[in-house]
Formats: C-alpha cells, sequence, structure tokens
C-alpha cells in the first residue's frame, strides 16, 4: 500500500488537532485541514475528528413520510441514552460534541440500500441534496428516530484569536472572507 492510495489518511495523520468549544463548554476535535492567513488574521479549515451524525425523527403516514431533523437540546438529552445504546452495538460510541453530534468508531461500508438523499430547501439558493447513510433507527414513545452520518465531510471555517483559541465563522463573516479563502485554497491546490 504506498501513501498515495490512500492520501486522506496520510494527511490526517500528519495534520495537527485544534478542539472547537461551543458556548455550552462542549468540545469538538478537529484536524487542521488547511490554514491560511488573510490580511494578518489566521482562518483554519476544521474537520472534526469523529463522524458527524444527524437523528432524524419520521413524521407521516406510510406514503408520505417526511424525515425531520432533531435540533431540540430536550428531546436530544431524551432519546441520547438511546441512541447511545444503539450506536454500541455496531462498536460506535455517541458523543454529544459542539456544534454536531459525533461517534467515534470504524462507519459500516457504504450500502446504496442504506442511502437517504435530503432534498434541502431553503430560501432562494439552490443547495445541492445531502447524501446520508442511516447507521440505525430506533422507536422512543412511538415515534420513529433514524441515525444518518453525512457522506460529504462537515468542514468548520473559523478564526485563530489573539488567545491562540479558534473562534468559528458567523454566516455574515464566512460570507465576505469566502472568496478571499477560496482563492487561496485554489491557489494552494493547483
Amino acid at each position: 500500500m504506498s501513501p498515495s492510495q490512500f492520501p486522506e489518511e496520510n494527511d490526517q495523520t500528519q495534520a495537527g488537532s485544534i478542539t472547537l468549544t461551543d458556548d455550552k463548554g462542549r468540545n469538538l476535535e478537529c484536524y487542521i485541514e488547511h490554514s491560511l492567513t488573510v490580511d494578518g488574521q489566521e482562518y483554519v479549515l476544521l474537520l472534526p475528528v469523529d463522524s458527524p451524525i444527524e437523528i432524524f425523527a419520521w413524521q407521516g403516514d406510510g406514503d408520505e413520510e417526511e424525515a425531520i431533523l432533531v435540533e431540540d437540546e430536550a428531546t436530544i438529552e431524551q432519546i441520547f441514552g438511546i441512541a447511545q445504546a444503539v450506536l454500541a452495538e455496531q462498536n460506535l460510541l455517541l458523543k454529544n460534541t459542539a456544534y454536531a453530534l459525533t461517534v467515534e468508531g470504524e462507519l459500516p461500508p457504504v450500502e446504496e440500500s442504506e442511502l437517504f438523499t435530503l432534498e434541502i430547501e431553503d430560501e432562494g439558493t439552490d443547495l445541492e441534496p445531502e447524501q446520508l447513510q442511516l447507521l440505525s433507527s430506533f422507536y422512543h414513545e412511538d415515534q420513529e428516530y433514524a441515525i444518518y452520518t453525512p457522506l460529504d465531510p462537515l468542514l468548520f471555517f473559523a478564526r485563530i484569536a489573539k488567545t491562540g483559541k479558534p473562534e468559528l465563522l458567523s454566516p455574515e463573516e464566512f460570507r465576505k472572507v469566502q472568496p478571499l479563502l477560496e482563492e487561496h485554497l485554489f491557489n494552494e491546490v493547483e
């Protein structure tokens, strides 16, 4: 196995890591995928060390079922223990990390039959449909829940504060620096 066969793994072992912390004090360990300085400010592109997951609640009847993303902290707290137990059966450890729930462990191979395409409807923008892989499903109080992991990597953009801690960019800040970041990243790739 030459290193060129597995460039992602090779890059990640060499990349440094950094910890994001949310306002509740939860942490998210990330690899630094890219680091660049624009006008004296250092920015980093971060990839979580563990795999992000999303929990959906299935609603509706057999013909018109809809998957609703569970984002409510209280609901997540209620179902966290059950989700943790069903994922443990696959040797995955569910963690309540900052900005996204994550699982530690080796994800099962992707099977076409287990994929779910999430059409994202956003006012005025055409967002690409997101492909998700089903990891497990369970019931809680007659509600069916499904745990998925996105096939596309979840990336975070942050600035390095004067304290040395990373701070996530707000959507407004990201829009301002996005053209500069893309320009720098594309220049590095060429």
